[in-house]
């Protein structure tokens, strides 16, 4: 006994300990073996996330980002090891953890959203089946109930027809229901944490704002923490309390999602910001194109704003529709523009209508009576909800799928009545860039011989002259050079997608038909890749039939947006119009739901 000094009450004597976060990711490192060495992926990466909160990562492709979020899940490939650090889960440390545990803990506590849905879903399996698996694996439901409980599921995900759906295979939903049908096997378990991996990537504005409610749902009845990587600085904004941005494998800057956003402290941070593209934008002038692959190229981001816009071919300006040119839309059947144009379009498309069978049903129609031109040297783009017909209408331009009726132009030429060797000089002319880069890939050949293998068809050259162009191409699209004996498998999704389209530049294409062309790049990368867009349709005359569901990339690229609903065309105008003036309902309400919109923070600027 040493007096009364030593008497206090228990909670002067004990200190007060803070809650220990649901994930806490402290100094981690990753390694990937390869044939070349050792390769450090992520180094000294900590974060943390406590239980209800959602935590935003965002970096460029490669910046380590995914690696992280495969490593706290235990997902990483085969050549990837967690080589220091820890990876504490509810108390514990996840790090060597034997994989049977880890398949306790993974699905039922930890649920992922993967970011590639065809790679991820059983090709030969039923969607149904795929979600019943998970159900009755974890015991949510018994063999007995478990077709109405996946029909809840779908439901809860935003998929409509639920029953329909269910009992259809991938390869019968469009890209957006694909990535639902992975989102609803997520939430199936209703787990305490979930990592989404990019989840709404290949969504619509609308049907994200339905599945991000839904998660935000989750999180406040159960608790469930969300760990959100995305290269949306405005989903971020929008639905992450906390930010963590992601260097070449190390955390720069953390803090507060708004604050972070609003003053970016890091100079990377500030140059993703300033990249981002924002539907306050306007269309990039020729100006800000010229030298984008020499010098000269602006910094990313670069948004002035140029009293001229850019001009038409009939002598307009983007944020006017030529007189000559009337909107007809909201009838589902008008062009929007082009009806008095001196110049013939490159393409017109009249009356397209693509209706499939339905066995016991009604027949489907997944496009009707479509008519839209467009114009040489423009970029004509396509927005609306998953299976609103915008890709089903490109595949059919393409040839891809033949149309039930209506006509297609090229150049003057029907589409639709050309022989093989027609068809084979159309196919030089018109190129396409796929929404999935993976499975548009060989995954059996480098990325120097995909890229070549266009030129290899239709024998452009030597092979001297062929690895030279191949050089400029990858160049082009901002892919080191050290990269063309890579394969696909070893490449992130953003460097999937920019070999996609420097090989549908190696002809040299007169229109190119970019189906979701930049959903799976970084901001960075996603504002080099426009301004090469618009740079080579500058130089060479180029035209693109632009499918987006991301508007504030639209409203930065397009000189013509048409707005699909259900298989029909319901509005068509000029970008400035739709943007600043939309007179349909559905328009309205697409761009109300555009993420971060309300936000105040100023994105797309320099």
């Amino acid at each position: 006994m040493n007096g009364m000094g030593d008497v206090r009450t228990e909670d002067e004597r004990t200190p007060r300990v803070e809650p220990e976060p649901l994930l806490q990711i402290r100094d981690l490192q990753v390694d990937f073996t390869t044939m070349h060495g050792s390769v450090r992926a992520v180094e000294d990466a900590s974060l943390s996330l406590e239980a209800g909160r959602t935590l935003a990562v965002v970096g460029e492709s490669g910046s380590g980002k995914s690696t992280t979020a495969m490593a706290a899940i235990g997902l990483l490939a085969g050549n990837g090891k967690v080589t220091g650090g820890s990876i504490r889960f509810n108390g514990q440390d996840l790090v060597g953890l034997p994989e049977s545990r880890m398949r306790d803990i993974r699905g039922r506590q930890i649920g992922l959203v993967p970011q590639d849905p065809m790679s991820n879903l059983n090709p030969v399996s039923r969607i149904g089946t795929q979600v019943a698996e998970t159900l009755l694996t974890h015991r949510l439901a018994t063999r007995r109930d478990v077709d109405a409980r996946v029909v809840e599921v779908l439901e809860a995900a935003g998929i409509p027809e639920a029953g329909r759906r269910s009992r259809q295979y991938p390869h019968e939903l469009s890209g957006g229901l694909r990535q639902r049908a992975l989102i609803a096997v997520a939430l199936a378990c209703r787990p305490r944490l979930l990592i989404a991996d990019e989840p709404t990537s290949a969504l619509d504005v609308t049907v994200q704002q339905v599945i991000l409610d839904q998660i935000e749902q989750m999180t406040d009845e159960l608790g469930t923490a969300i760990l959100l990587i995305t290269h949306d600085l405005g989903l971020a904004a929008e639905r992450a309390q906390d930010l963590v941005v992601m260097h070449r494998g190390k955390v720069v800057e953390s803090g507060p999602a708004a604050q972070l956003l609003e003053d970016p402290q890091h100079p990377y941070t500030r140059s993703l910001v300033r990249a981002a593209p924002s539907v306050a934008a306007v269309r990039l002038a020729p100006d800000a194109f010229t030298g984008a692959r020499g010098e000269g190229h602006p910094a990313p981001g670069h948004r002035e704003d140029h009293p001229g816009a850019r001009p038409l071919p009939d002598g307009g300006t983007a944020g006017s529709l030529p007189a000559s040119a009337p909107v007809r839309a909201g009838d589902g059947r008008g062009r929007g523009w082009g009806a008095g144009a001196d110049t013939e379009p490159l393409v017109t498309i009249t009356d397209l209508t693509k209706v499939y069978p339905v066995r016991g049903g009604d027949d489907f129609y997944a496009a009707r009576n479509v008519s839209l031109e467009i114009p040489r040297g423009t970029t004509v783009s396509i927005v609306g909800e998953s299976g609103s017909g915008k890709t089903t209408t490109a595949r059919m331009l393409l040839r891809l799928i033949e149309p039930t009726s209506g006509s297609i132009s090229f150049d003057g030429r029907d589409v639709l009545t050309l022989d093989r060797r027609g068809l084979r000089d159309f196919r030089q002319r018109v190129q396409a860039v796929f929404q999935d880069p993976y499975s548009s890939l060989n995954p059996m050949f480098t990325v120097g011989r995909i890229i070549e293998e266009p030129l290899i068809a239709y024998k452009r050259g030597g092979a001297r002259e062929r690895r030279d162009r191949v050089a400029e191409l990858m160049d082009q699209v901002a892919l080191p050079s050290s990269m063309h004996r890579r394969y696909p498998a070893e490449l992130s999704g953003g460097q999937r997608q920019r070999v996609a389209i420097a090989r549908a530049l190696a002809l040299r294409p007169e229109l190119i038909v970019c189906d979701e062309p930049v959903s799976a790049l970084d901001v960075l990368v996603q504002d080099q890749i426009l301004t090469l867009l618009g740079d080579l349709q500058q130089e060479l005359g180029l035209s693109y039939l632009f499918i987006s569901h991301d508007l504030a990339v639209v409203r930065l690229i397009s000189d013509y947006v048409c707005v699909m609903k259900d298989g029909e065309l319901v509005e068509a105008a000029t970008s400035e119009e739709i943007f600043t003036n939309p007179r349909h309902a559905y328009t309205r309400r697409l761009l109300a739901s555009i993420p971060g919109n309300e936000l105040g923070i100023e994105t797309g600027v320099a």
